[in-house]
């Protein structure tokens, strides 16, 4: 994992946008990012994966490839979507097995993007409430589990006046606040 200020400039959305590095990992603490790496299992055992499952509730898992290939005429639809400045009411789990990818959030309070690269053996949680967007690198592959509390789900609510608003929003922005 590498994580650094996204330059904001135009451009593929898939190349770095680097900026300039973060003057302290531990921003992404204070922001509620969670973050660990746990190298990939050779046998499709994940006892690490498994206890901080238990230790965080999580009760259910997947695993999603996103390739241009696999999608075919829906990769770039998809891939916009994914890129769309967005939260969700739950916590995003995301244990990369394979390829590469960026996860965006936005840093409090100055809304900056911070960009988190991610490959095989990291593991990302953000917080529900954060804002964040994703992208695959310019290799266009990554496959990722995914943990979840409840049932599989993965619904956005793109950034507007009523995601400011909205009361896992309001929670995380306290959660924030006081840490």
């Amino acid at each position: 994992m590498h994580a650094y200020y996204f330059d904001n400039l135009p451009g593929d959305q898939r190349a770095p946008h680097y900026d300039r590095e973060l003057p302290d990992i531990a921003i992404l603490d204070k922001i509620g990012v969670l973050h660990w790496h746990i190298p990939v299992s050779t046998n499709g055992e994940y006892p690490e994966i498994d206890a901080l499952a238990r230790e965080r509730d999580y009760k259910n898992r997947d695993v999603i490839t996103i390739t241009k290939e696999g999608l075919g005429e829906l990769y770039e639809s998809k891939i916009k979507m994914f890129y769309e400045e967005h939260m969700h009411e739950d916590e995003e789990i995301r244990y990369i097995l394979d390829g590469s990818g960026y996860f965006d959030v936005r840093e409090h309070p100055t809304d900056a993007w911070i960009r988190i690269a991610v490959s095989a053996g990291d593991l990302i949680v953000l917080p529900a409430g954060i804002y964040h967007r994703f992208t695959l690198d310019e290799h266009n592959v990554i496959q990722a589990m995914r943990l979840f509390k409840d049932e599989p789900k993965w619904t956005p609510y793109n950034r507007d006046a009523t995601t400011d608003t909205n009361p896992h929003r309001q929670h995380y922005l306290e959660a924030i606040s006081v840490s």
